[in-house]
């Protein structure tokens, strides 16, 4: 399947057309394979843009693009996945990433499905149904959450980009999961501003991709800033895995598969060191009370909780509720101790190019194992933890990080996570372009 920029090329070129280009988009939003991806589509509105020949001279010359239901798009309801919020009234405007979008040429093809409130790793979403994970077929699979109707979106051929967010993994995990490309920027270098918050601490706007070139030109975008490209070879980095943690209870799939990119990429001219950073054993009780999302997202919903509680998906509402236990006290704790192990993550990190490790330690559990019922809570639960454990640690980082594919042919998908620091995102896109080539020549 053609990446973004290579189907740019090919309209430029005159090869194709945007209004096919978006025909194919909409037969793929409307096939079986996109069930439960889409909460809302706008196929109308989208082939009006791919018809407007003023769209082809800007950057995404009238292609589709598919938004996560937790964004304002003006004229719609954002009900961030619920039913709670589905009564409420139409957005008056654009959320600023969709502006920029919209501005850049962008075809919006509809409101993706995702988590409840974003508030999971997981994609199970109780009210709309769950998206089957795009790069299985044996049984239905889970996608992956909180973004899990943009990263099927994408990898089945109905979007080019799919714009999410990324509080905890929820770009990274479904991507991981679907075998495609989720890049998590430095929160800071795009605005939030009308998306429905869970931590606004940690929030990220971000999108899911084809390839890391169109993860680079989609960050471009949101971001209104142009990443700064080098064209030095792999050998030129410094590069590290990191023992700790992140690589604790992996699947064996999950295992081989990273094992041998690194083996693919050392051949290939890369320094890996192995390191260990014993800080990231300090996050389990720097969050024992609930960390940031609790906490935020019980400041934000707890009006909303008072009336509307048989409303929400239970297991969203447990994760929310622990944040009305947590002290004033207890979150400034936390925001101090953050600060604190941040500033000693970053001189531990310091001398590397990028960090490499699993982007989520397991394979896509069939969704019947953790679908809705009282008897699966506790097995949801555990890999709701599992998936988000190595992802999560880069959001309180406030770090950047990017998950690209390094399976092989058949085998289930699985991600490899390129990290580092805040503000090191065009290191971590130049090292991630570089592992990308490296690996699909083996």
């Amino acid at each position: 399947m053609d990446d973004l920029l290579t189907t740019r090329r090919r309209l430029a070129a005159g090869d194709t057309h945007a209004q096919d280009e978006i025909s194919r988009s909409i037969d793929a939003a409307r096939s079986d394979a996109c069930a439960h991806a889409f909460l809302r589509t706008s196929f109308d509105a989208a082939r009006a843009v791919a018809a407007n020949p003023a769209n082809l001279s800007k950057p995404l010359m009238g292609l589709a693009v598919s938004i996560k239901d937790l964004f304002d798009v003006a004229g719609e309801v954002t009900a961030a996945g619920s039913t709670v919020l589905a009564d409420r009234p139409a957005a008056p405007c654009d959320s600023a990433a969709v502006a920029r979008l919209r501005r850049a040429g962008a075809a919006i093809i509809g409101r993706t499905n995702m988590t409840e409130f974003a508030f999971s790793g997981v994609g199970i979403n109780p009210h709309y149904g769950t998206p089957a994970n795009a790069a299985t077929t044996d049984v239905p699979r889970i996608p992956g959450g909180s973004s899990s109707g943009a990263a099927v979106s994408v990898a089945k051929g109905a979007a080019w980009i799919g714009l999410g967010s990324d509080t905890g993994g929820s770009i990274r995990i479904p991507a991981a999961l679907n075998g495609v490309v989720g890049f998590k920027s430095t929160a800071r270098l795009v605005p939030a501003e009308g998306a429905v918050p869970l931590s606004s601490t940690l929030d990220t706007v971000c999108a899911i991709t084809r390839s890391v070139d169109d993860a680079i030109f989609a960050h471009q975008i949101l971001a209104n800033r142009l990443v700064t490209r080098s064209p030095a070879p792999l050998s030129a980095y410094r590069l590290a895995v990191v023992r700790t943690l992140m690589l604790d209870s992996l699947d064996p799939l999950v295992a081989q598969a990273f094992q041998r990119s690194l083996d693919v990429l050392r051949r290939a001219g890369a320094h890996i060191e192995e390191v260990n950073l014993d800080g990231l054993n300090e996050l389990g009780p720097m969050q024992a009370t609930g960390g940031f999302s609790a906490a935020e997202s019980y400041a934000w919903h707890r009006r909303l909780i008072e009336h509307h509680a048989g409303a929400y998906d239970p297991r969203v509402l447990a994760r929310i509720a622990r944040g009305a236990d947590m002290l004033a006290s207890d979150y400034i704790e936390l925001v101090q101790s953050r600060l604190s192990w941040i500033g000693r993550m970053e001189q531990a990190l310091q001398g590397y190019d990028a960090l490499l490790s699993p982007t989520v330690p397991i394979v896509a559990p069939p969704i019947a194992d953790v679908a809705p019922g009282a008897d699966r809570d506790a097995e949801f639960f555990r890999v709701n933890a599992l998936l988000l454990r190595n992802t999560a640690a880069v959001n309180m980082l406030d770090g950047c990080a990017l998950s690209l594919p390094c399976q092989h042919g058949n085998e289930s998908a699985v991600g490899l996570m390129v990290w580092h620091a805040a503000m090191h995102d065009d290191a971590v896109l130049n090292v991630a372009r570089e592992v990308e080539r490296t690996l699909l020549k083996q």
